[in-house]
């Protein structure tokens, strides 16, 4: 069931309308950037009352309401420093000896945070193929939190979200989703019944690749309340100015999202017939494992591709060096089009093939962009 966005509208106007200023004569259309690190206080605090800028900051604020409308949770998001310090809130609500099921093929550092969970604190870690729905259900029995990305970093799987959320809640379990890859204006998690939805807001939200930020969000009061604990107590954190530029950056998700989908749709299709391409994954092809999934529950594909050219490893990192548009560069969502081979980091799981090219697709002109990509894939018939 879609929750509607407040006052029925659109999540492309939400971006847009959210998190500004109370209207008046001569008022500021933006709010400014607050600096300050503390709050004139005295007596016995009241509630909600601002303090210290480590438990909370109006400068916090509007990014905060836009992130939680766009989500449709009931509260507001909660900003951390980076995507795996609110990564690291989320999994804090797993108890000591607890139980995690978890993708295989998430993203690496989630999957390292995982492995120090269980030497540290004995967590039981599960991973497992996120799209084979009933493996995951077996692995469910005794789980205190399962956590999905769909689509999966970097191998693009995508999750039958309703039905691994029922099947947790059954068993007990709460259900955290890492929801960078697909944006609010592609999936909201919390229709479908998650309890806790992260962002890694340095990707699509704030859009230029020129802040590290991070997000979680909780439906539940207690959750809420929770995460927001652990923020405090942890220190993480957000600076004021990396806020107001991810809000800034939030203003054109919309129209960023829906160019960059377009670009790597077409992308995709061109590289589906290219001779040089060995296997090409990307949920808008009719053939690609997700794209039942993905056409029934999200509204999009994602900008994500990976890409595998004929000749291995070897013809991948050819590629890249080939490119002259492309950015050779880790991370994504940014405006600019970037790609990597994955497995050059040896924490990668070593399930994701050596060959695998993630492209993270910008806002460019998508003949350019092909135009460079084929001239690259073609270079490899001379090399």
């Amino acid at each position: 069931m879609t929750r509607e966005q407040p006052g029925g509208l659109s999540p492309a106007t939400v971006v847009v309308s959210a998190g500004r200023p109370d209207r008046h004569q001569g008022g500021a259309l933006n709010l400014p950037v607050v600096l300050s690190s503390t709050n004139v206080s005295q007596g016995v605090p009241g509630a909600g009352e601002l303090l210290y800028g480590r438990m909370d900051t109006e400068a916090w604020h509007p990014f905060e309401d836009a992130l939680g409308r766009l989500e449709g949770s009931a509260h507001p998001a909660l900003v951390f420093g980076s995507g795996m310090a609110a990564i690291a809130g989320a999994f804090s609500l797993i108890p000591d000896g607890g139980r995690l099921v978890l993708p295989r093929h998430a993203y690496q550092v989630t999957i390292g945070y995982a492995r120090d969970l269980a030497e540290r604190h004995g967590v039981d870690v599960a991973l497992v193929d996120i799209d084979d729905t009933d493996s995951v259900v077996a692995a469910l029995p005794g789980t205190s939190m399962l956590w999905v990305e769909s689509p999966t970093n970097p191998m693009l799987e995508v999750a039958d979200l309703p039905v691994l959320v029922e099947a947790a809640h059954a068993a007990g379990a709460l259900v955290g989703v890492d929801n960078t890859f697909a944006t609010p204006l592609v999936q909201r998690p919390f229709e479908h019944g998650a309890d806790i939805v992260v962002h890694s807001v340095t990707k699509y939200l704030a859009g230029h690749s020129d802040v590290v930020l991070g997000a979680a969000l909780a439906d539940d009061d207690a959750l809420h309340a929770r995460l927001h604990a652990y923020r405090t107590l942890h220190g993480s954190i957000a600076g004021p100015f990396e806020v107001w530029l991810a809000l800034r950056g939030l203003r054109t998700l919309a129209l960023r999202v829906e160019r960059a989908q377009a670009n790597a749709a077409e992308l995709a299709r061109r590289l589906s017939e290219h001779p040089a391409v060995a296997e090409v994954r990307h949920p808008s092809l009719r053939g690609d494992p997700g794209h039942e999934r993905a056409t029934r529950l999200m509204e999009g594909y994602g900008s994500i591709i990976g890409l595998r050219p004929r000749g291995g490893a070897a013809a991948a990192d050819l590629v890249v060096k080939a490119l002259e548009l492309w950015v050779p560069a880790t991370s994504l969502g940014g405006v600019e089009s970037s790609l990597e081979r994955r497995r050059r980091f040896a924490t990668e799981s070593l399930t994701v093939p050596e060959d695998l090219l993630r492209l993270s697709v910008g806002i460019e002109d998508v003949e350019d962009l092909w135009g460079d990509l084929d001239r690259a894939l073609r270079s490899l018939a001379g090399s």
